[in-house]
């Protein structure tokens, strides 16, 4: 498909509608929905995913979304335009009722996120900005897995990402550093609870 999605309704506008008539979601429906070169997208879903309930409880999910989040921000910093995902991660589905409550939590604050996003301190979300957050991106994908032990860390990691996929779609600089600090405040969290 490949068009651009600029707000986070389209974005689930756009699963609902991978998602229609189907029992089984798979994540390569919702890819060939979204398109190959969708870096942006599919970060603001690794972290809405890893950030909603029912869906992102499920152990595994985090570690799978972190696949997700290496291969595509991965691909992004060498330079790819057009991301490619193995089929074993592209056959990972959902059931269709699970997906659609998950869609109905989100749409409220989608709404008054779309509201409150607009282009701003673009230098954070533009050229060396995006290598900037697809960088930080590959950090938080490396320590998800150890987030799964550590009770509501992947929800921090969740909502970094979401952020920051969010300022990508919108542009919006001032949602990625707010993208930054809820990265190092759950970077501080794992690291105080892998030590002590």
């Amino acid at each position: 498909m490949d068009q651009e999605i600029t707000s986070l309704g389209e974005l689930l506008g756009q699963i609902k509608k991978a998602a229609e008539k189907q029992d089984q979601v798979s994540l390569g429906v919702i890819f060939d929905q979204i398109g190959h070169r969708s870096f942006a997208p599919f970060i603001l879903l690794a972290g809405l995913i890893t950030l909603a309930p029912i869906v992102g409880d499920i152990p595994g999910v985090p570690s799978i979304m972190a696949v997700l989040i290496l291969l595509t921000a991965g691909q992004l910093i060498i330079g790819r335009e057009h991301f490619w995902l193995p089929d074993w991660l592209l056959n990972r589905s959902i059931e269709h009722e699970k997906l659609a409550k998950a869609l109905d939590w989100i749409k409220r604050p989608a709404k008054y996120f779309d509201r409150i996003s607009h282009k701003r301190l673009e230098i954070f979300t533009n050229g060396n900005g995006t290598y900037i957050i697809a960088v930080t991106c590959v950090l938080i994908a490396l320590v998800m897995p150890f987030m799964e032990v550590i009770p509501f860390s992947a929800n921090g990691a969740g909502a970094a990402l979401t952020a920051f996929g969010l300022a990508l779609i919108s542009k919006d600089g001032f949602i990625a550093l707010i993208a930054l600090l809820i990265t190092a405040t759950t970077f501080g969290v794992v690291i105080y609870n892998l030590i002590y």
